[in-house]
């Protein structure tokens, strides 16, 4: 990560005529380097709260792309825990506290958890070795389930996440498909192969003379729910065939 200011300038220097990015800390790194070669976003937490847009409709820089914000994912997500833990009320939510772009995400679950009905105990983190003690925390103040908000932290660690989960006997709902592949028991949300797909639309456009500030930033349209039932069977866990029966893959 200490390198992206760097890799960004080498890019401007050569220099190119689109710089294709991934998550936040990427984009922020081109936007420091360059305020007119057009930059564009593969995944953004929240790319309005972040400044690299002024807004999702007419981004008004040189930056445009997608984000992973869907203003339905947070109630959708919590909906799909509430269906897979029936009756369990109180939710833990593991986030990466030192990343400022997922305040909306938090936010946006925490309105959806009060008309669901469920108490929702936020649990920052702020390196793997906070992990640890989160699972700790959940376990002591009774979380019946939890979700783990993606990001760079929790991607990274994915695989350290669902070691916790699992031997914390704890119910988890995950925000990427990966997480569920790297055994977590429950993915859902956007697909980023797609998005990364449609990233090339954008750089076709501006390559053929479109302006970065004119292109709206493009929402997911397409979230997968993946369901690994070799980790329920190794949980004892029974996934309700409510689920199984819309699940866009179920791994064994």
């Amino acid at each position: 990560m200490e390198r992206l200011p760097e890799i960004a300038a080498e890019l401007v220097n050569l220099p190119v005529d689109v710089i294709q990015t991934a998550t936040s800390p990427t984009i922020r790194a081109a936007q420091q380097a360059t305020r007119t070669i057009p930059i564009v976003m593969g995944n953004s937490q929240d790319p309005v709260s972040e400044g690299f847009v002024a807004s999702l409709a007419r981004p008004g820089g040189n930056i445009t792309g997608q984000t992973l914000f869907s203003p339905d994912l947070a109630a959708k997500r919590l909906q799909l825990l509430k269906d897979l833990v029936p009756g369990r009320t109180r939710i833990a939510v593991l986030w990466n506290s030192d990343d400022p772009a997922l305040a909306l995400s938090l936010r946006e679950m925490v309105a959806a958890a009060q008309t669901l009905r469920l108490e929702l105990r936020p649990l920052g983190a702020r390196g793997p070795n906070d992990f640890e003690t989160a699972f700790r925390t959940a376990t002591q103040e009774g979380a019946g389930a939890l979700i783990v908000v993606e990001d760079n932290l929790t991607f990274r660690y994915r695989a350290e996440i669902v070691r916790l989960a699992s031997s914390s006997q704890m119910p988890a709902l995950y925000g990427l498909r990966d997480y569920a592949e790297a055994g977590g028991l429950i993915a859902y949300g956007p697909n980023l192969t797609e998005m990364y797909r449609r990233s090339a639309t954008f750089v076709d456009k501006i390559l053929k003379g479109a302006k970065p500030a004119e292109l709206p930033v493009e929402q997911p349209a397409r979230f997968d729910l993946l369901i690994n039932l070799k980790t329920a069977k190794a949980l004892s866990f029974d996934i309700p065939a409510t689920l199984l029966a819309i699940a866009s893959e179920v791994i064994e």
